[in-house]
């Protein structure tokens, strides 16, 4: 299954809202800059999102989007299937994009194994939540953090298997 960019814009914004939750609404335009999503794409993608119950927003000077869930209650499965909703389709058949357009009417030698493929990944995907990303980003920065510190003092401990 491709994760096509308009569904990468869409964890990412999540995602952003997600790093940002309960401190109020956030302009678009700093989940635009901060995630590299452009503006025409990312007004978008958050206004298809909002009827997802998965964001809101709020309008005027202190206006902008916000989470309706905690960030441990959405997985990325559910952001990629709602967005398959708004037009950008299930693609079931990796090799022909879908079973509509398969000269095989669907009945590929290799279809089983595709199914499988998109089981594997919605097991994935189903099993991370936003929190579990927000939780992986924040190891990064911490181990970046003391790779950083350790280079400074002249010890990188990196090659020691430590």
């Amino acid at each position: 299954m491709l994760i096509t960019q308009k569904k990468q814009y869409a964890l990412r914004a999540i995602f952003e809202l997600s790093k940002r939750h309960g401190r109020g609404p956030i302009k678009i335009s700093t989940i635009a800059r901060v995630q590299a999503i452009p503006m025409r794409f990312l007004e978008v993608i958050l206004n298809e999102l909002k009827k997802s119950g998965f964001v809101s927003a709020k309008r005027g000077y202190q206006g902008g989007y916000y989470l309706l869930r905690r960030p441990r209650d959405i997985a990325v499965g559910d952001v990629i299937r709602f967005m398959d909703k708004t037009g950008e389709g299930e693609q079931d058949c990796i090799a022909c994009v879908s079973k509509d357009n398969c000269p095989f009417d669907g009945q590929c030698a290799l279809s089983p194994m595709w199914e499988k493929v998109w089981e594997s990944l919605f097991c994935v995907y189903d099993g991370t939540t936003m929190q579990d990303l927000l939780e992986l980003e924040l190891e990064r920065i911490k181990n970046r953090k003391q790779q950083e510190n350790a280079a400074e003092k002249g010890c990188d401990r990196r090659g020691l298997g430590i």
